[in-house]
């Protein structure tokens, strides 16, 4: 992963502390809601944390090393695409299921609050690319497991992930051994 510059990372740790809203009980009691809608809306906020979350798919020297940029449905979408664009590479979507309209490879899984079943386009990612996998919060490392299995039954490799926020009181980075995890703040 290449290193971030001073500027960059300063204005990474500004929009998190500044621009992320926890709101209780959302979507249903005992949650803690993270809102990324304020950082969005402050284009300095949103182009940092671009930049740090691209940052996953370069080398040491700067160089782009995924082909594939893949955002899980739906706040995964907000930030996967513009890691897409940034680093050169398509921008794959991983949608819940029957939001695709061809065929698809899907899995089931369980979330921190119920379950959820995901999809992705059959030929959305050749056999051999190398696949950043983008998110906005690690909680119980589910969605991520799915999205590279789904990535993987494709034939693609999932080169590491990047996340706005990591929970770290619950076990993202355990259920997904062996994948490099960048997260830019905790919780």
């Amino acid at each position: 992963m290449s290193v971030l510059a001073p500027e960059v990372r300063d204005e990474v740790e500004r929009a998190l502390s500044a621009c992320v809203i926890d709101v209780v009980d959302y979507p249903q009691p005992g949650v803690m809601f993270k809102d990324i809608t304020p950082m969005l809306a402050d284009h300095d906020a949103f182009t940092a944390v671009v930049t740090a979350l691209a940052s996953a798919g370069r080398d040491e020297d700067g160089n782009v090393i995924v082909d594939k940029v893949v955002g899980m449905e739906a706040r995964g979408f907000i930030l996967a695409a513009p890691v897409a664009l940034a680093l050169g590479a398509g921008f794959v979507p991983v949608r819940k299921a029957g939001k695709l309209p061809r065929e698809t490879h899907a899995v089931s899984y369980a979330l921190e609050y119920g379950e959820a079943t995901l999809e992705i386009h059959q030929d959305a990612v050749q056999p051999g690319e190398r696949v950043l996998l983008v998110d906005d919060v690690l909680a119980t490392g589910g969605t991520v497991a799915a999205t590279r299995e789904l990535v993987e039954s494709c034939g693609g490799t999932v080169h590491a992930v990047s996340v706005l926020l990591e929970l770290t009181f619950l076990p993202g980075r355990e259920t997904n051994p062996g994948l490099t995890v960048t997260s830019l703040g905790t919780v």
